[in-house]
């Protein structure tokens, strides 16, 4: 079994009225089996409203299933016992950096997550070095987060939830708020956490560019898993992610255009680089 694992999970919003009667009743999880590997680097992509950030706060026992069930390292969400011991295992980090960073100061911001879960003081000083080396943030540790820029915030955010030591980072939606440059900064350093940490990332986006250097892609669709596959497979069906109401990478929009217009391009071109390195490799074909 993966570091994280679903069986038939199901997630049900109930509305009640006053009288606390069931006024209505909607499915935001419909039957999910998953089964995530450790040290992987997962993107779950879908619409607003697709269930993705549902799926995410069922990660680490925020939200807990209807019906079905949630695995965390082996540990079911549903056991009250363990649910500190499964948030320990996954971090969760949200979109809006500012509702997660509590600090006056940078680090001590990053040291109070493992303060609160009774880490020692030494170990605490160590653990926010390295966090912050980690994610390129030791400059900033004295700065008051208030004058950081939205993606220097993220990645304060990130270093607060590594400094607690998880195996498994979600990031539901981190690049959301923030400008090109904030978004490839963040991304960038996520990779860098995976890589170099040997930690499991999921990540949660709708856009498409975030997700062509995963291990894995999942497509939710309506509380579904419609898609599921490395990245090259799942941008290859152009034509189907536009009919769930999703784009795909630019370069991948123009080569399937291309394709389409009769040039014979192969299938689930990712990066502008690729797609330049066939046109080329045509036009030299037919000099």
């Amino acid at each position: 079994m993966g570091i994280i694992k679903t069986a038939r999970l199901i997630y049900e919003y109930i509305r009640r009225d006053e009288e606390e009667k069931i006024e209505e009743v909607k499915r935001a999880i419909d039957g999910v089996d998953l089964d995530i590997e450790k040290g992987s680097f997962v993107a779950v992509l879908g619409h607003n409203g697709s269930g993705k950030s549902t799926f995410a706060k069922h990660i680490n026992g925020l939200l807990l299933p209807t019906e079905g069930t949630v695995w965390v390292g082996e540990m079911d969400t549903k056991d009250e016992e363990h649910i500190w011991d499964v948030r320990k295992t996954a971090g969760m980090v949200f979109q809006n950096p500012d509702n997660q960073i509590i600090g006056n100061i940078v680090e001590e911001d990053v040291g109070f997550g493992p303060e609160n879960i009774g880490v020692e003081t030494k170990e605490i000083w160590k653990r926010v070095d390295e966090s912050l080396k980690a994610v390129g943030m030791t400059a900033y540790r004295k700065q008051s987060p208030n004058k950081l820029s939205g993606g220097q915030k993220q990645r304060v955010a990130i270093a607060g939830v590594m400094a607690m030591r998880p195996q498994c980072i979600i990031l539901d939606e981190p690049t959301a708020m923030l400008d090109p440059n904030g978004r490839k900064d963040v991304i960038r350093t996520v990779h860098e956490l995976n890589k170099k940490e040997g930690i499991t990332v999921l990540l949660i986006t709708h856009y498409m560019e975030e997700a062509i250097d995963a291990d894995r892609v999942i497509v939710m669709d309506d509380g579904k898993v419609i898609m599921d596959g490395i990245p090259k497979e799942i941008f290859s069906r152009v034509k189907e992610l536009k009919e769930h109401g999703l784009d795909v990478p630019q370069a991948t929009e123009l080569a399937f255009e291309l394709k389409e217009a009769g040039m014979p391009l192969t299938e689930g071109i990712l990066s502008r680089q690729e797609l330049v390195e066939q046109l080329t490799a045509l036009l030299s074909d037919e000099k």
